[in-house]
């Protein structure tokens, strides 16, 4: 799918390549545990950010975007690759036994380095890259940033709840690294949002005369949320709504930075989270149903805006369905870049629905819903059905299963899944199931394995990170 002058107004584009003749900057603002009601274009009335909603009312507004996992770990698995965390064995951790759901400090596991991530592909059209903030994709050395795609990294290689200040884990000081060095131990959290801000900025500065790609992975408002001493206690929803806040500021001083060095009309900006907000902190996925790890639309359905001045139409909607996956093969379209023919990439190019959301239908015929290592639901259209499971999980932090019927639900007159339709369209179920026994020959479920399911990568002893000094 091409970007051609006869059907978009933009500037710049040539019509037999399909890309721009300058090549576009890419910044993603990936937030952690920001729920689908937490901002205010998507009707959140506690929290003020100005600067998102000011980048809906100047681009588009997505209401039915999709992370491809409601945690932490599989959800930046997905975006860096363009595919499902199964497809790349990203949906668990590498432990043998206990809790599966995320890559724990000195986990075995990390993103195969033989993936492609955004960031390699982009490298292969002379972008400079930078992973700022949260990584979760491997703790390593052979995991880290630097190592599959990016020029520069400063941030943390997991959770922010994963220090030594968390009294339940055993947990070695959380580390925050520069490139392959850890420069301090536990560093105040409540700087994180300015500091990694900062940082982006900084860079913008520094690489304004070639093509750039930051992926700015802020770690709030995720458990415990904190906010520097000028927003704390400013907002109307406690720490959590503080912490929101001040990603608010985070986003209008990228948008600000941009304009002075003469990037604004460069730059593709993207603002989304990993999933939906957790139940215990005060952030909202209304009007969906859900928390963070579950496959209720709360969980992995994401706010996402999207703006690129003169090249998007301001003020636009678009309800298709397209993900964090799409991204991967939109860059590559945008940038000039080839999308990789040598293995199954789950992400489509999403480029018309960003410059025609009113004409432009979803690349997708359908979208699977996992909960760790299990299938729980499939969506096709306006349709979603939660699977019947003899065993479904019940929790994504602890053990637990229970039986269940399918569930059917119509997403455009009930996103909040509270009418189940399943009695009413048996053809639409059967239709659903047969599309559900075709991920599970593809991808996997449970114990067994997909037939085109890849490898992660296993380091035979693991270590901490090695603490250097600043």
């Amino acid at each position: 799918m091409s970007i051609g002058v006869g059907t978009l107004a933009v500037q710049n584009v040539t019509a037999s390549a399909g890309i721009f003749q300058t090549p576009p900057n890419f910044i993603v603002v990936f937030c952690d545990d920001l729920g689908y009601g937490d901002i205010g274009c998507f009707g959140s009335t506690k929290h003020r950010t100005p600067n998102i909603d000011f980048m809906a009312q100047e681009g588009v507004k997505f209401t039915s975007f999709y992370s491809a996992s409601g945690l932490c770990t599989p959800s930046r698995a997905s975006l860096m690759t363009g595919c499902y965390p199964r497809r790349i064995d990203m949906h668990v951790n590498g432990r043998k036994a206990g809790m599966k759901q995320v890559l724990f400090p000195v986990d075995p596991k990390g993103l195969n380095p033989d993936e492609i991530t955004v960031a390699d592909l982009l490298k292969t059209k002379g972008y400079s890259t930078a992973c700022i903030g949260k990584w979760h994709l491997g703790d390593q050395p052979e995991f880290l940033p630097t190592k599959q795609g990016f020029d520069y990294y400063f941030g943390i290689p997991y959770s922010n709840d994963m220090g030594a200040g968390n009294k339940s884990f055993n947990y070695p000081p959380l580390p925050l690294l520069r490139n392959e060095k850890v420069i301090e131990v536990e560093p105040d959290q409540t700087l994180f949002t300015r500091r990694f801000t900062e940082e982006t900025v900084k860079y913008i500065k520094a690489n304004k005369t070639n093509p750039f790609f930051i992926y700015l992975a802020h770690p709030m408002p995720h458990d415990p949320p904190a906010a520097s001493e000028e927003f704390r206690g400013k907002s109307a929803n406690g720490i959590y709504g503080d912490a929101v806040e001040e990603l608010d500021w985070s986003v209008g001083e990228i948008l600000s930075a941009l304009k002075r060095e003469g990037l604004d009309e460069r730059t593709l900006v993207i603002f989304t989270s990993d999933n939906g907000a957790a139940s215990q902190w005060g952030g909202s996925n209304a009007p969906l149903s859900g928390w963070k790890g579950f496959t209720m639309e709360g969980s992995m359905r994401m706010p996402c805006v999207m703006r690129w001045p003169e090249k998007i139409k301001a003020g636009t909607v678009c309800n298709e369905l397209s993900s964090t996956m799409d991204l991967l093969p939109t860059f590559a379209e945008l940038s000039g870049a080839k999308t990789p023919a040598d293995r199954i990439i789950d992400g489509r190019n999403i480029s018309q629905l960003l410059f025609n959301p009113a004409k432009a239908r979803s690349p997708h015929e359908v979208f699977y819903y996992c909960m760790l290592d299990q299938l729980q639901a499939v969506r096709y259209g306006k349709w979603k059905l939660h699977l019947p499971l003899e065993a479904k999980r019940k929790y994504y932090h602890r053990e637990g299963t229970e039986k269940c019927e399918a569930k059917l639900f119509d997403l455009e007159a009930d996103v909040a899944e509270t009418k189940n339709v399943a009695a009413a369209h048996p053809d639409i179920v059967r239709r659903l199931l047969k599309f559900a026994e075709q991920a599970r020959t593809d991808l996997g479920d449970g114990d067994k394995k997909g037939k085109n399911q890849r490898q992660a990568r296993f380091v035979a002893s693991p270590k901490p990170l090695k603490i250097d000094g600043p």
